[in-house]
């Protein structure tokens, strides 16, 4: 949400994320490759020549019924969720159980490469198999053979409650990007946003939680308050808010484990954006008083806030870099909303952004490398630039794209999208720092979507 609208605002339980356990894996046996040059690095490409990848459906040994199901379905739900997180990072072409044949248990560990060398495109090919225990657990098995080559890339087991069979599909598919890409994993990864509903004039705005890919969606607040500005804690257990009932602001942290929620902070003054320091220690936040606004810094478990800004006008949206000693913040005390960096303490403040147009809503990349923002110059766009101010590069070009949070690899960012008119959308959207990927994340029952947070890689 950018500044000017952050102004003009003056229990349902989730349940704790599931843990998975590793399990060790058969090697597959060893063939030899083709005769050609070695690889020494497997990467996919950007824009319209992507890697192709088949994804089979994942073998069971023997159909078993679970309480999520089958293990023959599970196996092909599991091989879809592999393809689906692989085609939404932009690098590759996943062929998934719909277009490639289906496979045995047999062949999990003993790939017909022979076979895919011949009849299909792929360059690399995932295979794996679902099988249950007498005590309900599933294990989900998942290889990644270079079909050229012949060699086996990645080899991971996991052991889930059959309730949580998509984190084994976002685990394996997390295994597989990182060994192609060389990037961190993001796929078993939450996202926190504001599910909105309702008239313009009367809005219904509930925090929510959902995965990566839009599944497993949940209500955390009810909606007779108003519910705000999102972000995850550094160690992904609790999400901070802020919620309006009446004139009165609250801040508050809500523990996604228990689904108790802790008061940090309140007042009758504007107050917005709350931002986790990266130790999890401390909260951001912005509040207007005697019309001006300005930067806090607030111990998690409340007490009295330090405030860290001080020039006339109006200074929000506070970002920690990832080592804590400095906060990327957008201030108008220039005329305009322009980009500043401060320490940790507040001071050294500095202008950063010089472009045309207004910059807002700045967060900083977890890589440490660049900073998100939006821009706004007619329309409002997404884009990047390194913590100099060099580089500045626009990443969307719609009519309001605002509110950018990193994926945790700091590779893709999410933001919202606003259509034109009084019967405009708010939705839920990703781009890539190519600028080439852009995908929009479902909301169940075409809710509206704002102000997301993409969380940290689960446990």
């Amino acid at each position: 949400m950018s500044l000017r609208s952050l102004l003009l605002f003056a229990v349902a339980v989730a349940s704790l994320p599931a843990s998975i356990q590793a399990q060790e894996l058969p090697p597959a046996p060893s063939s030899p490759p083709p005769q050609q040059t070695p690889r020494e690095t497997v990467t996919g490409s950007i824009g319209n020549e992507r890697s192709v990848i088949a994804v089979p459906a994942l073998a069971t040994p023997q159909a078993m019924s679970t309480a999520a199901g089958d293990t023959a379905t599970l196996g092909r739900q599991i091989g879809d969720v592999i393809a689906s997180d692989l085609d939404r990072s932009g690098l590759y072409r996943p062929l998934g159980p719909g277009s490639v044949r289906a496979i045995t248990f047999a062949e999990v560990t003993a790939p017909q490469l022979p076979y895919w060398r011949g009849s299909s495109s792929a360059e690399m090919l995932v295979q794996g198999f679902v099988r249950a225990d007498n005590a309900g657990n599933l294990t989900v098995g998942c290889y990644l053979y270079d079909v050229a080559l012949g060699t086996e890339l990645v080899r991971q087991g996991y052991v889930v409650q059959p309730a949580d069979w998509r984190r084994a599909a976002h685990k394996c598919a997390d295994a597989i990007y990182s060994r192609l890409s060389g990037e961190a994993p993001f796929f078993d990864s939450r996202v926190a946003y504001i599910a909105e509903s309702g008239p313009k004039g009367n809005r219904r705005k509930q925090l929510a939680i959902m995965d990566s890919d839009g599944a497993n969606h949940r209500f955390i607040t009810n909606g007779q308050s108003l519910a705000l500005t999102p972000r995850y804690s550094p160690d992904y257990k609790s999400i901070v808010y802020v919620s309006y009932l009446g004139s009165r602001a609250r801040v508050y942290v809500y523990d996604v484990g228990t689904g108790q929620q802790d008061l940090v902070t309140e007042s009758t003054n504007p107050t917005f954006a709350p931002r986790w320091s990266p130790d999890g220690r401390f909260i951001l936040f912005s509040m207007a008083v005697a019309g001006n606004t300005d930067i806090y810094r607030i111990a998690r478990e409340g007490g009295s806030p330090r405030k860290l800004t001080t020039s006339p006008g109006i200074d929000v949206g506070g970002s920690y870099s990832p080592d804590g000693s400095k906060i990327v913040f957008e201030s108008d005390r220039s005329g305009g909303q322009q980009l500043y960096i401060m320490n940790a303490d507040g001071s050294d403040q500095r202008r950063i952004s010089f472009g045309g147009g207004r910059y807002a809503t700045p967060e900083w990349s977890p890589r440490g490398d660049l900073i998100a923002f939006t821009k706004i110059a007619g329309n409002f766009r997404i884009g990047v630039m390194r913590p100099d101010g060099r580089g500045e590069k626009l990443l969307t070009d719609s009519w309001q794209d605002e509110a950018p949070s990193w994926s945790p690899n700091g590779r893709i960012l999410q933001f919202f999208r606003t259509s034109q008119g009084a019967s405009g959308r708010s939705t839920l959207w990703q781009v890539d720092l190519t600028g080439v990927n852009e995908r929009r994340l479902p909301t169940p029952g075409g809710i509206d979507g704002s102000d997301p947070s993409w969380g940290p890689v689960r446990p």
